[in-house]
């Protein structure tokens, strides 16, 4: 319980110049006297859907015990610290996404489990994000927020276009959303800034950061807070700052860089930073509350990236097509730890950044997974998918639990959607909620 003597709105924002600021969750944001469970200030979990492409390596993702004395394998074994708010999930199948054009389809089928019919125009399901950010998004200054770690496209298909290889989220059957990789330009969108073309040519071109314009509110502010509040605020002030500095050294980089030859395609030495930074947006986004929903591909269909920083020179997709070679099964491994050991790093933020009675670890439910198993084979069952978070205590935690062969992985999305306050009675081909979870 929290006992604070001012109130503050949830809502309540720094601004100066037009710019506005979001702010994290203050002590003085809550009642004195009143539990934050009981306030509206205990807001539905914040939800993140991350996708990687191209499967996993069953072998080394799933655990061998069930319940909670299960031992983590490789690829899961970057998230050990998290292991009591970790809940991995097995067994479970989508249908929906198998087809003989997979990476046409399998990314855009992962959250909405609807087999799009033969068509180059979308017309597939809505996605599990955009069903929570219709219920839970409508308060915040953004509904959801789509990123991505690579631009471009995936896969196209002549039966089923080029719809849903480039994003995991539809706001309609037929309406795609982009997946923005730029982490600028994604940076001034949580904030208000840079909704077209001509904002963004002017954003790029400002010289002064989004600080300078709200300082004098943020001193007043500052003035009627208790010492807890002004570090907390001074804190989440800093995290901005620090992403203002990076993508802004980003942008410099790439603008040096605009008189030399592309670069070979898939190699980017830099890609690590690239999912911090995208990674560290998001968490700035649940932390101002400009966000509940976020969607995250960390890496394309059919990517070609190359993975040198940590010695493997294969392309990404090609790789994937292992054919059981030991030493190559070796290598893409390394490359699906490496993404996990990315969202640890997250996690890492989540769980020592305060929210509340908590972190936003604590008040958070994040599906970590993708649409297909077995690279090689390209088929969907069983999918990798673990949850981490608590999600106000709305989420157990800390087992692994597995699934009889073909439950339906829209089973996970519906009790997802249900642990986050989202009313839904189905999701594609659910039958049902996982009560264990």
């Amino acid at each position: 319980m929290f006992i604070t003597k001012k109130h503050l709105s949830r809502r309540t924002m720094l601004r100066g110049m037009g710019y506005a600021l979001s702010l994290p969750l203050l002590d003085a944001m809550i009642p004195a006297s009143t539990a934050l469970a009981n306030t509206a200030a205990a807001p539905n979990p914040r939800l993140g859907f991350i996708y990687f492409p191209h499967g996993a390596i069953m072998a080394r993702w799933m655990p061998e015990a069930t319940g909670t004395n299960f031992v983590l394998p490789q690829i899961l074994k970057p998230l050990e610290p998290y292991r009591s708010s970790l809940t991995v999930v097995s067994g479970l199948r989508n249908k929906a996404g198998e087809s003989p054009a997979p990476h046409a389809i399998i990314a855009g089928t992962w959250l909405s489990c609807v087999a799009p019919p033969v068509s180059q125009a979308p017309n597939g399901g809505i996605s599990a994000d955009q069903i929570a950010a219709s219920h839970i998004g409508q308060n915040t200054p953004l509904p959801s927020l789509e990123l991505a770690g690579e631009g471009g496209g995936g896969a196209c298909d002549p039966s089923f276009g080029c719809s849903y290889s480039g994003t995991i989220s539809f706001r309609t059957p037929t309406q795609p959303l982009p997946m923005e990789n730029n982490p600028r330009k994604a940076f001034y969108k949580l904030f208000g800034q840079g909704d077209t073309a001509e904002e963004r040519h002017a954003i790029v071109s400002e010289t002064q950061s989004l600080l300078d314009f709200v300082s004098g509110s943020a001193s007043d502010l500052q003035r009627e807070l208790g010492a807890r509040d002004r570090a907390m605020m001074s804190d989440y002030l800093d995290s901005v700052r620090e992403v203002e500095r990076r993508v802004q050294k980003m942008q410099s980089g790439e603008s040096s860089a605009m008189n030399l030859p592309n670069a070979p395609a898939g190699v980017s030495e830099d890609f690590g930073k690239q999912l911090d930074a995208m990674f560290e947006l998001m968490l700035l986004a649940y932390q101002g509350n400009v966000t509940r929903v976020t969607s995250f591909m960390i890496a394309k269909e059919v990517s070609m990236r190359t993975y040198n920083q940590i010695g493997v020179s294969d392309a990404f997709h090609p790789l994937s097509h292992h054919q059981n070679d030991p030493a190559k099964l070796d290598r893409l491994a390394k490359i699906q730890t490496y993404h996990t050991e990315a969202f640890a790093r997250f996690l890492k933020r989540m769980q020592s950044t305060p929210d509340g009675d908590g972190s936003l670890l604590d008040h958070s439910i994040l599906l970590y997974g993708s649409n297909m198993s077995n690279s090689d084979l390209h088929n969907n069952d069983p999918l990798p998918a673990a949850i981490l978070g608590r999600g106000y205590g709305k989420i157990k935690g800390g087992q692994h639990l597995h699934y009889p062969q073909n439950t339906p992985f829209a089973n996970l999305l519906v009790t997802i959607l249900d642990r986050a306050g989202v009313p839904v009675q189905s999701v594609g081909n659910s039958t049902g909620q996982f009560s264990e979870v």
